[in-house]
Order: structure tokens, then C-alpha cells, then sequence
């Protein structure tokens, strides 16, 4: 049997394992694959049953800080003309430490090429003996970023409203902030505060596209005062702000964030926001995720809405990466 055949294809929080044939007596265990913070394995033992079994490889990781697990794994066969596709009822906070923690017992014996198709929602860790579990994706890779950027008592500035000099109107409210600082991030607002604009005349900057706790989310990014929910909340609005103020760094935050939880209902809009925004990794992610992981067969009609109405240019790069992976 080829090496391929035990190889597990990712992407983030997606792993699929494509398996040709089981013989009537089988076991079969996958090379480790990596997501978050630890190595996987999947398997599959068919007897009289099918049993599918997904779980964390055995190290000093694992024992220290065994991940806490919420996915979502299906079958879906590939031999089949409709891909007949068996779901899990799902996986939710679950520990797992060794391959009994999860089995999945399989009544209907699937014949022929059948895919192994795991999504993982969540992963926790309990950072502290006695603490509560929490998400290694909220975002703490971010908040270096913007720690890096600004000192800590620049967030004190902005909140206490410390000698403002500058209103920042959002659609439905008013911030307070200081022009130094805002002209020190972005060249954007070094320009307009530099010559003889309304913005310098008016001591006030209009951000109409963004509401309120999305500037507030923005500024406080700038000024160093990261809120990690705030910031996954508002990611896409971010996004806007740092292209239109030429703020790179929170673009690439911004950036990596929406590469870690592409899915089924976010595929498009991302794929859509990536061409906008000329975000390669991002539109590169999202056509795997389409095409070599078969999503488009899920989101069928949504998609052909999206053809409808996104750029003939991305159309065209869409269908490209359709042939592509037809003659691979």
C-alpha cells in the first residue's frame, strides 16, 4: 500500500483521510496530522462493525495539557454517485487523552473509497490546575502583535479620555482620541492631519462605515488596549479599517485570524473578502477548502448565488482551481 494512503490532508481545523478500500478484517491507523497545539491520529477497525476512533498522539503535551475537543466528523462516500454522507450527532468539550476516548461505532459498512472528514469547532486546554478551559484560538497570538505596538498606558489615554485632541465619529457614537498617536499608526492619518484638510480644520475624523463598538474595537487596537472577543467580533470591519488607514499589522492580524475558522457558512464571504482585500493565503485557503475537501457539494445552491454576483475575475480563478484539481 502507498505511503499516500495513510496521509491526512489539513487545513485549518480540517483534516480529511481518504481511504480506498478496507478489506472484510481490518485495522488501519493514519500518520500523525497537525492541528492546534497537538498531533493527531485517526483510525479505523472493521470487523463486524466500523469503528472510527480520532485522538491526540501520546506525549509530554498530551499528559500535561490534554486537549479539550469540539468537532464535528462525518463519512462520506466517494464511490457513490450523490456522496452518501453519514454524520456524527457531534462532539462537544470533550477530553481526550487515548484512542478509547472517542469511538465511533458504525452499524452501515461503507464499500468501495470513503473519506474520513473531521472538523474541529473548538480546543481548550486548562492553562491552570483548578482554572476553566479555554479556546487555544481566541486570538492570544494577536494580542502580541498589539502589545508590541503601543505601550501599556496608551490604553489609559483612550479610555479615561486623557487630553484628546481629535472626536473620531463612527455611525452611531463619538470617540475621543489623540492625533499623535493615530498619525503615528497609520499614514493615512499623518496625512490628513499634516495639511490643511477639514479633518485638522474640524479637530474631528468621520468613519462612516464603522459603528461604534467597531471603532472602539479599532482604536483600541492602535492604542495597545486588546480585547480578544472584541477583536473576533468585529475581524471583518477591522479588516476594512486597516486597509482604508494602511495599518499592515492589524491587516495581517486580521489576516491570520480568518484563515483559523473557515466553514461551510463563512466559506464565501471570506473567499469574496480575500479577493477585495488581496489576501493570497486566505483565497488560497478558502479554494482548498471548497475543492480538494469537496465542500462545494454542501453549499451547492449558495454557491451558485455567490457565481452570480462576485468578480469575473475570481470566477475565472474559481474555475481554474476546479480543473486543476480534476486532472490531479
Amino acid at each position: 500500500m502507498s505511503e499516500s494512503a495513510y496521509r491526512v490532508e489539513t487545513a485549518p481545523r480540517l483534516a480529511q483521510w481518504r481511504i480506498d478500500a478496507l478489506s472484510s478484517t481490518t485495522y488501519r491507523k493514519s500518520d500523525p496530522f497537525r492541528i492546534g497545539l497537538w498531533n493527531w491520529f485517526l483510525a479505523v477497525e472493521k470487523n463486524k462493525q466500523l469503528f472510527v476512533k480520532l485522538y491526540p498522539e501520546v506525549s509530554s503535551l498530551t499528559r500535561e495539557q490534554p486537549p479539550i475537543a469540539s468537532f464535528i466528523i462525518k463519512l462520506i462516500s466517494t464511490s457513490s454517485p450523490n456522496r452518501r454522507t453519514l454524520v456524527h450527532p457531534g462532539i462537544s468539550d470533550k477530553l481526550l487523552k487515548n484512542n478509547d476516548d472517542f469511538v465511533w461505532p458504525i452499524d452501515i459498512l461503507f464499500s468501495g473509497r470513503f473519506i474520513i472528514d473531521v472538523e474541529f469547532l473548538d480546543l481548550k486546554i486548562v492553562a491552570q490546575p483548578g482554572g476553566e478551559p479555554c479556546s487555544i484560538w481566541t486570538g492570544y497570538d494577536i494580542e502580541k502583535h498589539s502589545v508590541a505596538t503601543a505601550l501599556t498606558s496608551l490604553g489609559r489615554m483612550l479610555s479615561e479620555g486623557i487630553h484628546t485632541d481629535i472626536i473620531i465619529n463612527a455611525t452611531d457614537g463619538t470617540i475621543g482620541a489623540h492625533r499623535a498617536i493615530l498619525a503615528t499608526r497609520s499614514p493615512v492619518f499623518r496625512s490628513m492631519f499634516s495639511h490643511n484638510l477639514k479633518e485638522k480644520e474640524l479637530s474631528a475624523v468621520n468613519i462612516s462605515d464603522m459603528s461604534f463598538e467597531a471603532c472602539q474595537a479599532f482604536l483600541n487596537y492602535i492604542y495597545g488596549n486588546f480585547q480578544a472577543d472584541e477583536f473576533l467580533a468585529h475581524r471583518l470591519a477591522l479588516l476594512r479599517a486597516a486597509d482604508k488607514y494602511d495599518i499592515s499589522d492589524l491587516k495581517e492580524a486580521c489576516h491570520e485570524s480568518l484563515l483559523e475558522d473557515i466553514d461551510t457558512k463563512n466559506v464565501l464571504e471570506r473567499l469574496q473578502t480575500a479577493h477585495l482585500y488581496r489576501l493570497p493565503m486566505l483565497k488560497s485557503c478558502c479554494m482548498r477548502y471548497l475543492v480538494n475537501f469537496g465542500k462545494i457539494y454542501e453549499i451547492r445552491d449558495e454557491f451558485n448565488v455567490f457565481l452570480q454576483n462576485c468578480d469575473r475575475e475570481l470566477i475565472a480563478e474559481i474555475f481554474h482551481e476546479i480543473l486543476a484539481a480534476w486532472k490531479g
